[in-house]
């Protein structure tokens, strides 16, 4: 059974850093693309930033680039999303999701076939 199981949400103080992990079960990663997202109360889920299966290669949404960093750990089968100046429109649930593919990553929630259940992230004083 494929499973991807989120931790590392949590309340953070404006201009802070959170560390997020998806720890994948089931399946190796390196053979597929991987992707954050999140959705704020209220609006669509949005890509945060995908990593290519190759690992060679990622895109990250212009409201999170050079703050947010995506990466993988194969040895732990985990991915992860450091983010570091927390603005308090991070706001949101975030999912890390998984699709078989080669190529190029993408950011669009359709676009991925397995998900994690989410973690919730806070930035506020």
């Amino acid at each position: 059974q494929l499973q991807l199981v989120e931790s590392g949400g949590g309340l953070v103080q404006p201009g802070g850093s959170l560390r997020l992990s998806c720890a994948a079960s089931g399946f190796t990663l390196d053979y597929f693309g991987l992707g954050w997202f999140r959705q704020a109360p209220g609006k669509e889920r949005e890509g945060v930033s995908c990593l290519s299966s190759t690992g060679r290669s990622t895109l990250y949404a212009n409201s999170v680039k050079g703050r947010f960093t995506i990466s993988r750990d194969n040895a732990k089968n985990t991915v992860y999303l450091q983010m570091n100046s927390l603005k308090p429109e991070d706001t949101a649930v975030y999912y890390c999701a998984a699709v078989r593919v080669q190529g190029m990553c993408r950011m669009g929630p359709r676009d991925y076939n397995y998900w994690g259940q989410g973690t919730q992230v806070t930035v506020s004083s």
